[in-house]
């Protein structure tokens, strides 16, 4: 069973669906599974703790995760045309696996989510990508051959799949939908290929 990891951060749970539907994505090609996991939020405040376990939604990530997962989507909200606080903390965290080069060879996507139509979600996407280079992963696209890719007209990028919520917190649309599980079932295929 090729374990695929799906590690996310959301604030307002537009992420978190999208990574809930890339997993389904993953769920759906034989012999894979999603493993669902989340970064806690960063504090400005020294002294302050996260819970060791979240009130709600997936656990907090583990090295053991990155190390058993066969594949990475990675997903965060847009914050100024980058990833969020919490998940850059996560990555500047992972020089140990970095080193040992636990995640080399292994396929990887990214994801996110903003609240405007041009709040740098493919920058973000962009920028996402660069510590998986330096792991030596290998970045999986969303190709134009995915048809909802050329139609729509929410969110979606070639770098991968995007979500706009907007100033109301909209629903991920029906295009985003199809975008996401395709994200996750070509990431699965891949690392089914690679493994063999």
């Amino acid at each position: 069973m090729q374990e695929i990891l799906v590690l996310y951060y959301s604030q307002h749970g537009a992420t978190r669906e999208l990574a809930r539907l890339i997993a389904r994505g993953i769920d759906s090609v034989d012999g894979c599974r999603a493993r669902l996991r989340t970064v806690p939020k960063v504090s400005t405040v020294c002294e302050a703790t996260a819970p060791a376990v979240p009130d709600s939604g997936a656990p907090y990530v583990e090295a053991q995760d990155l190390a058993e997962c066969s594949g990475l989507a990675l997903g965060s909200p847009t914050r100024f045309g980058n990833m969020a606080a919490a998940m850059k903390y996560f990555l500047d965290g992972t020089a140990p696996q970095w080193m040992q080069g636990t995640l080399a060879g292994k396929p990887a996507c990214v994801f996110t989510s903003s609240s405007t139509q041009h709040g740098g979600q493919e920058s973000t996407l962009l920028t996402m990508m660069v510590p998986l280079l330096h792991h030596g992963m290998l970045l999986v696209g969303l190709p134009y051959s995915e048809p909802a890719l050329s139609h729509t007209t929410t969110g979606g990028s070639p770098y991968g799949v995007t979500h706009v919520a907007g100033s109301n917190n909209a629903p991920i649309s029906d295009d985003e939908k199809k975008l996401a599980i395709a994200q996750g079932k070509r990431l699965a295929e891949m690392a089914k290929r690679l493994a063999a």
